[in-house]
């Protein structure tokens, strides 16, 4: 009997009956337990093979294996196909390798997250107490390195820092181009041995 009959013999009034005459066509319970044993003893083997080019762990290969054969028991107790039963496997158990492995990978995901998200929690981004009172010392050492230097130094300095070149400067404040290098040049030395003070 072909499939298509034997679907249609099971439907009756869109209810999942099995026809009297149908069901005796059908294995038995036992005698399903015993070909899919059989079918295990004979594929099991080459099936581990396979899981194993996953890069899945044993105990995953092992659950992947289990429940490739319990879908096959499901699949002959509904009395489907029982056509080239040794590449269903195979098709079964690729697809539910690739089912853990993509479990295994947004769980990983999700751990990689919880993580980041607990550290970014318990890490304080507000700066402590010790990196207040640096930048304070900091701050008032360069205040006092400024204010010594001498006044045409600290204009050169601020409206370099505001941007200008050096020819911009020096037309502002009427020097040669020669003079504001310099002036830049001891501001900055100045300042450098300041900070390697601290």
């Amino acid at each position: 009997m072909s499939d298509n009959l034997l679907n249609d013999s099971l439907l009756n009034d869109n209810l999942l009956e099995i026809d009297p005459a149908v069901e005796q066509l059908l294995p038995t319970q036992a005698a399903l337990e015993v070909e899919v044993v059989d079918l295990f003893d004979l594929m099991r083997e080459r099936l581990m093979r396979y899981l194993f080019t996953f890069h899945l762990a044993i105990p995953d290969c092992e659950e992947i294996l289990q429940e490739t054969f319990l879908a096959l028991f499901q699949h002959l107790q509904r009395g489907r196909s029982r056509a080239n039963l040794p590449a269903w496997l195979f098709r079964v158990a690729h697809n539910l390798a690739l089912k853990r492995l993509q479990r295994a990978r947004r769980d990983s995901q999700n751990l990689f997250e919880m993580t980041a998200a607990r550290e970014a929690a318990a890490a304080d981004p507000a700066p402590g107490p010790e990196h207040d009172c640096y930048r304070g010392q900091t701050q008032q050492r360069l205040q006092a390195v400024l204010r010594a230097l001498p006044e045409q130094d600290q204009k050169c300095l601020t409206l370099r820092a505001e941007g200008l070149r050096y020819r911009e400067i020096a037309k502002v404040l009427d020097m040669s181009l020669g003079a504001v290098a310099l002036s830049l040049g001891r501001s900055l030395e100045r300042i450098a041995r300041a900070l390697e003070q601290l």
